[in-house]
């Protein structure tokens, strides 16, 4: 399979299986140098097997791989990548530049000074004689993230790195890849179900449902098709959606679960929307033009297939995070 030399990464027709179980069903992606690719799914939906097969963890039982331009030599040329697939590995009994040195020893790295370049990046110059095990979750994050880095790959492939952080870890991860990106020219596929994260970071995103592709998207796109609304709440909803049909004459609009209404058309006669609902003896409780994010973009994907509901589940985990600590 020949491929752009843009192309950093190509996969075609991906399958995995485990006994009956299809993990990763027919799942084809292309990321193109430069960007920061967001795999975007609940977990279970194969995110990580994928990540692994990428890697040379486990084997694809059909379907191609190829990097930087083909298929041949993929081995060698794994080398020009680095992984962080689920946790990075840390022995919490040395500090972070010894962690550092045992993983530049391993990877053939000759230049020493290479790792206080990297200590610098990732904001870990300052630890000094500090163990690991003493590090915080986002600072072995981060730490993680700087032994992939010490080979200088042209590609890193991260696996949740903002799972389980609080909200001004995340920030951190944030911010060193998006300047990894735009400063270093690193190309990123990244994993997370933390959508709301994903949406600040990257500039497409590829949409997966079950083991199967669903949608790849630019932000751009994503951006444009994530519609803006007016978002109407009243102190009876049953007749407020009366009174947008029939009186106001609105046919683009959708009546949420949580008693609101969205319309999707007049959106610059909000004012005359406003009159028609009060005159009609209804008490507007809420009254906004908003937009769509991409937690509802990637759910008006999925839940006709039925996994909707448990990305919902496992969205709250983020908002609790927030509640706990800083605003993201």
């Amino acid at each position: 399979m020949l491929i752009n030399m843009e192309h950093i990464l190509q996969v075609k027709g991906l399958t995995k299986l485990y006994g009956k179980n299809k993990v990763v069903d027919d799942f084809s992606l292309t990321v193109e140098k430069g960007h920061i690719y967001g795999l975007i799914g609940p977990n279970g939906a194969g995110k990580t097997t994928i990540m692994k097969m990428i890697a040379g963890i486990c084997m694809p039982n059909t379907g191609s791989i190829a990097l930087f331009g083909g298929e041949n030599h993929i081995d060698e040329k794994r080398s020009r990548a680095s992984f962080m697939i689920e946790a990075p590995y840390i022995d919490g009994s040395m500090t972070a530049r010894q962690n550092m040195e045992y993983i530049r020893y391993l990877r053939g790295v000759a230049n020493k000074d290479r790792i206080d370049e990297i200590l610098k990046l990732v904001g870990l110059a300052n630890t000094g004689v500090k163990k690991a095990k003493h590090f915080s979750l986002g600072m072995r994050q981060r730490l993680g993230i700087g032994m992939a880095l010490l080979s200088s790959p042209e590609l890193m492939i991260l696996d949740e790195p903002v799972n389980g952080l609080d909200p001004e870890g995340i920030v951190e991860v944030r911010t060193m890849l998006k300047r990894l990106c735009e400063e270093n020219k690193i190309t990123i596929l990244i994993s997370s179900h933390l959508l709301s994260e994903l949406a600040e970071l990257c500039t497409d995103f590829t949409i997966m449902d079950r083991g199967r592709l669903v949608e790849c998207i630019s932000k751009k796109e994503l951006e444009q098709k994530c519609r803006n609304y007016i978002a109407v709440s009243a102190n009876d909803i049953n007749e407020l959606a009366v009174v947008v049909e029939h009186k106001l004459g609105i046919n683009e609009y959708k009546v949420m679960e949580n008693n609101e209404i969205r319309i999707y058309e007049r959106l610059d006669e909000i004012e005359a929307i406003s009159k028609g609902i009060t005159e009609n003896g209804l008490i507007i409780t809420k009254l906004v033009v908003a937009g769509e994010s991409l937690e509802e973009y990637y759910l008006s994907k999925v839940t006709a297939s039925g996994s909707g509901e448990a990305y919902q589940s496992q969205r709250f985990s983020l908002k609790n995070l927030i509640k706990r600590g800083k605003q993201i």
